[in-house]
C-alpha cells in the first residue's frame, strides 16, 4: 500500500493550491475540476478579493462562485485550463484505521505533508450532527482548506480545523452535495464568536441572552457598509433572535440580493439598535447607517 507514495503526495501537491485573502497567505484549496474551479474553506476564503497559487508558481484572481458558511465551504474560480484535478473518493467508504495523507500551507511552508490514520466518520459532540473525517494528523493554521486523501492519493476530506488531537475534515461527499445545489450563501463580511449577555435592569441576573459578537469586520463588506462595528454584538433579527451561530448562518443562505434587518447592541446593553444590511450586490460607497 505505501508503494509509490511518494508520486502519490507529488500529485496531491499539484492539485493544492495556496489561497491567499486580503494579502496574505492563509490557507490552502483543492483543485476540484481541470477547468479551474477549486474547493477550500468559507472561512479561508474570506473578503471580496482572494487570490490562488498554484504549484508552479502561477498566481490568479480568483471569483467566489458559492459560499455556504454552514458547511465551511466555498467554490472558487480562475481563468486557467488544463489543471491538475484531485481524484475524490467516497468518503462513505472511509474506515477507521485507514492511512490519512495531508497537503497544505501551514504557517506559509508551500506543499507540507504529514500523515496518520483515520480516526472514524461521524459527528463530533458540540459541533452540530455535521459528520467528520477525524484523523490523527497533525495540521497548523494554513492546512484550512486543503485535502485529506487515502492511500491512494484519492480525496476524503477538506482539513478544516483541530479538535482535541484529532484533525476534523469535511467529508467528500458533503463537498459533492454542496456543488450540487449550486450557490447557495451571501457573504456578510464579519467574523464572530458566541457570547452571554446579561439582562438589562428588572430581568433576574442568572438569566443571559445569547449574541454574537464581532471580532472583525472586513472593509468593503456588507457589514462595514451599513456601519457595523467591531465590539457589536447580534443579537438577531427583528423577526427572530439567534440562539447559535447556526441561526447567522441560516438566515445568510440564498443567493439573490436582499436586504436583512438585524437588531443588535453597542455599548449601551440596555438599547437595541436596528439596521439594514443588503446583501449579495456590490457597492463602492456607503448608503446605510447603524440606528
Amino acid at each position: 500500500m505505501l508503494t509509490g507514495l511518494g508520486e502519490i503526495t507529488e500529485k496531491l501537491r499539484r492539485s493544492t493550491a495556496v489561497i491567499q485573502s486580503r494579502g496574505h497567505c492563509c490557507g490552502s484549496g483543492v483543485i476540484w475540476s481541470s477547468d479551474g474551479s477549486i474547493i477550500t474553506n468559507a472561512h479561508v476564503a474570506r473578503g471580496m478579493r482572494v487570490k490562488v497559487q498554484l504549484w508552479d508558481g502561477r498566481e490568479f484572481d480568483a471569483t467566489i462562485a458559492s459560499r455556504d458558511s454552514r458547511r465551511d465551504l466555498a467554490l472558487l474560480r480562475i481563468d486557467a485550463m488544463n489543471l491538475p484535478s484531485v481524484s475524490v473518493a467516497d468518503s462513505s467508504q472511509v474506515r477507521s484505521g485507514e492511512l490519512a495523507i495531508a497537503i497544505g500551507n501551514p504557517l506559509g511552508l508551500v506543499g507540507a505533508l504529514t500523515t496518520g490514520v483515520i480516526h472514524t466518520v461521524s459527528p463530533l459532540r458540540g459541533l452540530g450532527s455535521q459528520s467528520w473525517v477525524q484523523a490523527d494528523v497533525r495540521l497548523a493554521p494554513g492546512n484550512s482548506g486543503g485535502p485529506l486523501a487515502d492511500a491512494r492519493g484519492r480525496l476524503i476530506g477538506i482539513n478544516t480545523m483541530i479538535a482535541g488531537r484529532l484533525a476534523l475534515a469535511i467529508p467528500s461527499n458533503v463537498v459533492r452535495d454542496f456543488l450540487s445545489t449550486g450557490p447557495s450563501d451571501a457573504w456578510l463580511g464579519v467574523m464572530v464568536h458566541p457570547v452571554r449577555i446579561p439582562r438589562p435592569d428588572g430581568a433576574e441576573r442568572s438569566v443571559q441572552a445569547f449574541g454574537l459578537l464581532l471580532c472583525e469586520v472586513e472593509p468593503d463588506s456588507p457589514a462595514s457598509f451599513a456601519s457595523l462595528l467591531p465590539g457589536d454584538v447580534l443579537l438577531g433579527t427583528e423577526e427572530e433572535t439567534f440562539a447559535s451561530l447556526a441561526d447567522l448562518a441560516k438566515i445568510l443562505q440564498g443567493s439573490n440580493g436582499r436586504l436583512l434587518r438585524l437588531e443588535f447592541l453597542r455599548g449601551d446593553y440596555s438599547l437595541v439598535r436596528r439596521v439594514t444590511v443588503q446583501l449579495g450586490v456590490q457597492r463602492s460607497s456607503r448608503d446605510s447607517v447603524a440606528a
